[in-house]
């Protein structure tokens, strides 16, 4: 049989918005099903959208009335439509993620949490006095501790953005071997990779297949492998030292020592690595910096590293098949010194060049004296706004190179970095079409780079 006051309040949350509904049912609502949720050692469900910043908890406060008028005077309660409230949208955006793994996995505990909070701000929203209460000047509003830039930059949407465009766009670097999705079984041209691809699976196992079921699965795919720890292998995700991840030095290693018998040594997996496929990509060139600058924020996300928005790394940079190649390099930078150029677009409004720039590569100098780097293009307010990051590229045009020059080992310590004025050493300009891949690059001689005035 249903008690007196357990029905009063069955029927105070069952009845249609507008009804008045006691301020005591709506704060035994807080009590029985919101604070639970504050009390529980174990994070909400934002962390199916969130890798760090943000958890439910961070909106609710110890009092009934105080939680209330903390959401509401941040905009987050709507007072007549209380089912439309932006704290509920909150909760409700984990039902649109495309990862449907997580979206399921996460889908009760989301489903309780709405559940409880939907019925507690009904009800509060029924107490006329709790609707038309004063803000206080003394109540600290219940919010996460991040700043919202920061809450966004730690978005799995976000960071899967930026494994795209850092890590997924560079795949082709490991074809055959890791790459399984991109051998076509019915192309003739694919026959030896797919041969040696099968070779490799058959010789150490299913994950030779890194970059596989498309860049969402290959993602948790990293992450996940890289929560397991072995004295024999190091992670592919070092958050620990991103340097030292196995997907970066497997790639920049060479292939492992010849035995007597002319036959190769099993390939390690710890210091020192060595790599079956040998060098795919050189310490410090532009994919080394992608790859890296991803791990590093990655790290640094999940480590709650980031307090403000100043800490945020720039991450705006699009891969293109466009390559830069300057020759001719000064005869006192050494074979495999390290060398930043970039692209600034003219601005005919103006008639002066932008202060940003619109493109970046990076690259070593090789023994031949030349500097080569495909580009990736850079993404800010009021530049390249209707780019298709699928494709991106630079239209015919006038454009400004600028050559930066590592004099002080600044890549060395912080290979993700930018190099300052300090290691500016001029400019070119240059003009017309930007064509795709090495073969077409675009080519300077570092003999005409001048000091404008005023540089």
């Amino acid at each position: 049989m249903i008690q007196p006051k357990t029905a009063l309040l069955v029927m105070t949350i069952s009845v249609a918005w507008g009804s008045v509904t006691l301020g005591g049912d709506a704060n035994e609502l807080f009590q029985q099903r919101i604070m639970p949720i504050f009390r529980s050692p174990d994070p909400s469900s934002c962390v199916q959208c969130h890798l760090s910043s943000v958890d439910l908890k961070d909106y609710i406060l110890p009092s009934h009335r105080e939680t209330f008028l903390s959401l509401r005077d941040q905009g987050l309660i709507d007072l007549d439509h209380p089912k439309e409230s932006k704290i509920l949208k909150l909760i409700e955006m984990g039902d649109q993620d495309t990862d449907r793994l997580a979206e399921r996995i996460h889908a009760k505990t989301r489903r309780a949490e709405y559940e409880a909070f939907s019925a507690w701000i009904i009800a509060c929203c029924g107490d006329q006095e709790l609707r038309t209460a004063p803000a206080s000047k003394e109540l600290i509003h219940a919010k996460p501790a991040s700043p919202d830039q920061v809450i966004r930059h730690a978005r799995k949407d976000r960071v899967l953005d930026s494994f795209v465009r850092n890590i997924w766009s560079q795949r082709m670097r490991c074809f055959p071997c890791h790459t399984p999705d991109e051998i076509d079984s019915d192309n003739p041209q694919h026959a030896k990779a797919k041969q040696r691809h099968r070779e490799f699976v058959k010789q150490y196992g299913a994950k030779m297949n890194i970059f596989a079921g498309g860049p969402e699965a290959t993602m948790r795919s990293l992450i996940t492998s890289s929560r397991k720890r072995s004295s024999q292998r190091l992670p592919m995700l070092n958050l620990q030292q991103p340097s030292k991840s196995l997907l970066i030095l497997k790639p920049t290693a060479k292939v492992p020592q010849k035995l007597p018998d002319g036959s190769f040594d099993k390939p390690s997996s710890i210091d020192p690595v060595s790599h079956m496929g040998g060098l795919k990509m050189h310490v410090d060139d532009q994919s080394y910096k992608a790859f890296l600058a991803w791990i590093s924020d990655y790290a640094k996300i999940v480590g709650q590293e980031y307090q403000n928005s100043d800490d945020l790394p720039r991450d705006n940079w699009y891969p293109s098949k466009h390559v830069l190649r300057v020759k001719d390099v000064p005869e006192g930078w050494p074979a495999m010194s390290r060398v930043q150029l970039f692209v600034h677009g003219f601005d005919e409004a103006s008639g002066q060049w932008r202060d940003q720039p619109i493109a970046f590569t990076q690259g070593l100098v090789t023994p031949r004296r030349m500097v080569n780097g495909s580009l990736f293009l850079l993404k800010s307010d009021g530049i390249n706004d209707d780019w298709d990051s699928s494709g991106v590229t630079l239209p015919r045009g006038r454009y400004l190179i600028k050559v930066f020059y590592d004099s002080g080992e600044t890549l060395a310590s912080d290979p993700t970095a930018f190099l300052g004025s300090d290691d500016y050493q001029g400019s070119l300009e240059t003009h017309g079409v930007w064509r795709e891949g090495f073969k077409d690059a675009k080519v300077v001689s570092a003999t005409e780079f001048v000091l404008p005035a005023g540089e």
